[in-house]
């Protein structure tokens, strides 16, 4: 039998690629590399040249689930039409990462794997933030908003949002969720000097 040898990273976007399926359809603790190995068909020493550990495998999976959300999220402000707010709010409405993929993300809300959500809440913030700067600044064009940091307000927002909500972070109390809920579309509107009551949409969703 002729041996077949991949290009590096051919090889190692199959072994994410088959890693994701498996996640999704066993979910990530009852997910083995061997799992992984038997699905590709490859050896140990392969699988272990590309990630020293299941962990480390979770995060590469975690990366491809981010990178595609964001093509899937510029394609539709391609398509989208309004002005800044209208794109934001649909933008906004367009879907929830954590809650399409529970159960490959749902193991970063374990104690023992803070430090890997962390990472992944990073690289999900520098990922999204260039693309509500750009919304942020077609607001200041259109005269909606008013500021000279349209990338900063984003990404101020953007981490304020994640980290006071996230229950992976810490085991927020309900009531202060909903206190904070209630409270972020005023103060989004008063970072970006924008019209009064034209974020109160976030309450809908």
């Amino acid at each position: 039998m002729v041996r077949i040898v991949k290009k590096a990273d051919v090889r190692r976007q199959e072994i994410v690629a088959v890693a994701r399926q498996l996640f999704q359809a066993k979910e990530y603790e009852k997910t083995t590399m061997q799992d992984v190995m038997n699905q590709l068909g490859i050896a140990k020493g392969t699988i272990y040249h590309y990630f020293k550990s299941k962990e480390e495998l979770l995060e590469a999976v975690i990366e491809n689930i981010v990178a595609e959300d964001l093509i899937s999220k510029r394609a539709l402000m391609k398509e989208a039409h309004g002005n800044a707010i209208e794109k934001i709010r649909i933008l906004i409405r367009a879907g929830n990462m954590a809650a399409d993929h529970a159960e490959i993300l749902e193991p970063l809300h374990h104690p023992g794997n803070l430090g890997m959500h962390i990472r992944q809440l990073a690289v999900t913030l520098m990922r999204q933030a260039p693309l509500y700067g750009d919304l942020i600044q077609q607001g200041c064009e259109e005269g909606l908003f008013h500021t000279e940091h349209p990338l900063e307000c984003a990404e101020f927002i953007l981490s304020a949002i994640q980290f006071l909500t996230d229950m992976g972070i810490h085991p927020w109390a309900q009531e202060d969720l909903i206190r904070r809920a209630m409270a972020f579309p005023s103060m989004i509107e008063s970072l970006l000097k924008s019209p009064q009551g034209s974020f109160q949409f976030m309450l809908e969703q």
